[in-house]
């Protein structure tokens, strides 16, 4: 079975193809196909303007065609896309879903962002680490960052707050936005046992390249304000030019290591993995869910 998501998010549009193979054991395995990037940035114009502008509405109709061609090439199944925060914020986001879907046929859901960290949560990569500890998955986008908490098994939390890269740059995030979190966190997290953070999001992925780890292998809180003080010293062409950096991963790098380090702080937190995982790999696993048992069920 072949499958593919795209994640339409505030700085980029993400297209993965997977194949799904059983294991002699009777479990799915996923196979990474293909995975294709583009900085649409549409949470540019949305969170200064509030809505899209024509010419990257235009930007993201041709993404999504080209990325039909590679469905067609790749023979895929089932596809799903949503849209995030940017398209959530967007008032023409239903007239751009209906331009995408006349001349492409691909139906973009807008989800929200409780739903946005359900599907990142069902990756499931806790389930491989001590069932002792208590984790939080937080996933840092363009426009949002998602936080889902579990202890002892049990899904304790998921939450969604409009704090994101793009906003920061954009200085649409408020003190009260940031205390906000702070309180949420210290409220619903007083009284764990000691928690592992989980990350996802280009920008963890991309201090965890830098960082030479090997995988699966944390990372310490000190390096990621190791990281923060050093990127921040440099204007954003320094930063392309000496971390070799695309220059839409250049410019929301240093805020989205503020809200990883943040969010760790408020919650005592001393340790995040970095296990590669993205909306995208949630959205197939949701895809595959939903086609498999709808497969038996005939």
């Amino acid at each position: 079975m072949r499958l593919a998501a795209i994640d339409i998010g505030s700085n980029a549009a993400r297209l993965l193809i997977s194949e799904v193979k059983m294991t002699p054991g009777g479990k799915p395995e996923f196979i990474k196909l293909n995975l294709v990037r583009v900085p649409l940035r549409l949470g540019f114009d949305v969170f200064e303007q509030g809505e899209i502008s024509k010419e990257r509405v235009q930007w993201l109709v041709e993404t999504i065609k080209a990325y039909k061609h590679l469905l067609n090439i790749y023979q895929v199944e089932y596809v799903i896309a949503c849209a995030t925060s940017a398209m959530r914020d967007a008032r023409n986001a239903p007239d751009i879903i209906r331009s995408v879907r006349a001349e492409t046929g691909i139906e973009i859901k807008v989800i929200t962002g409780q739903e946005e960290a359900n599907v990142i949560y069902e990756s499931h990569f806790a389930e491989s680490l001590n069932k002792e500890d208590a984790y939080l998955y937080i996933d840092v986008g363009g426009g949002s960052t998602e936080l889902t908490c579990f202890s002892n098994g049990r899904l304790e939390f998921k939450e969604s707050f409009n704090i994101g890269t793009i906003r920061l740059l954009k200085k649409q995030v408020t003190d009260a936005s940031w205390d906000e979190v702070k309180t949420f966190l210290r409220n619903r997290t007083k009284g764990f046992p000691h928690i592992t953070a989980i990350g996802s999001g280009g920008n963890i992925n991309k201090i965890f390249s830098l960082s030479k780890r090997k995988d699966g292998k944390p990372l310490h809180i000190e390096l990621l304000k190791d990281y923060l003080k050093e990127l921040s010293s440099f204007t954003v062409e320094e930063r392309v030019r000496l971390y070799k950096l695309k220059e839409d991963r250049a410019d929301v790098i240093v805020p989205a290591l503020q809200i990883y380090i943040n969010i760790m702080r408020w919650t005592n937190t001393e340790e995040i993995y970095v296990p590669k995982i993205g909306l995208v790999d949630g959205l197939i696993q949701h895809l595959y869910d939903e086609k498999y048992v709808k497969r038996l069920m005939l």
